[in-house]
């Protein structure tokens, strides 16, 4: 049986944004849905529409698409706590690119577009709480873009691990390579050179 404790993880969160009422967390108990996924389980398929917004309470989640040669690309990795999607796609409910993966077992809350679309109607905290994940999901990709055009391979690297310490013992080094823009033998020579 699910304890409260994963749903108070997402009442926490949101209470640093809006200032939540009785109703509000009864709603969020209403409509979000607590979900375990094991290790390496795709839980999102490429050329689909997102089902869900994924609230992560405990675990590592990545998206990643498939390049022309065939390789795996890692756009995004998700520490605990925060949401996941693939954002643009499951708001315009068009088709994603892009597989949701979890990369550790995962301790999830899970929202589908039309569920959401009812909680932010019935409770206008809810509606701006989603408007601020969205928003940060949006300046998050604005700044992994900038960083990506102006910041050599190793301060990346430097940034990524002084912001998610716990990433480097959760993550596989071939993904976080990949999410940094970089090849797996380029990362390791930056990992020995700072001693990490």
């Amino acid at each position: 049986m699910f304890s409260d404790k994963l749903y108070q993880h997402l009442l926490d969160n949101a209470a640093t944004q809006v200032k939540l009422t009785a109703t509000d967390t009864a709603l969020c108990k209403q409509y979000f849905e607590p979900v375990l996924f094991a290790k390496n389980t795709i839980i999102e398929q490429e050329n689909t529409v997102p089902k869900y917004l994924y609230y992560v309470v405990s675990g590592f989640i990545r998206l990643f698409y498939y390049n022309e040669q065939g390789d795996q690309v890692t756009t995004h990795l998700n520490c605990p706590p925060g949401f996941i999607t693939a954002y643009t796609h499951f708001n315009n409910c068009t088709k994603s690119a892009e597989h949701v993966e979890c990369i550790t077992d995962c301790e999830l809350l899970r929202i589908t577009k039309a569920n959401l679309d009812i909680i932010c109607e019935q409770s206008p905290v809810f509606k701006d709480y989603s408007i601020l994940v969205f928003q940060m999901a949006l300046a998050y990709n604005e700044t992994r873009a900038r960083e990506l055009a102006s910041l050599t391979a190793e301060q990346r690297y430097e940034k990524l691990i002084a912001n998610y310490p716990a990433i480097i013992h959760h993550v596989p080094l071939r993904y976080i390579a990949s999410f940094l823009g970089m090849k797996p033998e380029s990362l390791s020579r930056i990992r020995r050179k700072i001693g990490s």
